[in-house]
């Protein structure tokens, strides 16, 4: 069982930093990922990092504006959000998925076994 506190969440103007700590010491056998859902909308895809931090997937709505990233060492990632838009408004979920999927599936919300209960971003217009 790994248990995910995201943080970092509020009304934004231009920029915001996501957190989301683990509470296990194998948080390093984890790949990890964020999503998103607005209101009425379903849960969307935003990034993924694998379980070393090598390597990183986007969603194309967000793609050279957010980055996420990963410190072993802390037991925490993070979204980096550059450049928000109103549309980026939403409640934003970090997910830990076995270090055996590929990256290529990090995208889909099914690979992710644990979730955090999400924190919610404003963007001001």
């Amino acid at each position: 069982q790994v248990q995910l506190v995201e943080s970092g969440g509020g009304l934004a103007g231009g920029s915001l930093r996501l957190s989301c700590a683990a509470d296990q010491g194998t948080f390093n056998n984890y790949n990890m990922g964020w999503f998103r859902q607005a209101p009425g909308e379903l849960r969307e895809f935003v990034a993924a990092i694998s379980y070393s931090g090598d390597n990183t997937a986007y969603a194309d709505s967000v793609k050279g504006r957010f980055t996420i990233s990963r410190d072993n060492a802390e037991n925490t990632i993070y979204l980096e959000m550059n450049s928000l838009k109103p549309e980026d408004a939403a409640l934003y979920y970090c997910a830990a998925a076995a270090m055996k999927h590929p990256m290529v599936l990090l995208r889909s919300a099914g690979v992710y076994a644990y979730w955090g209960v999400g924190t919610r971003v404003t963007v001001s217009s």
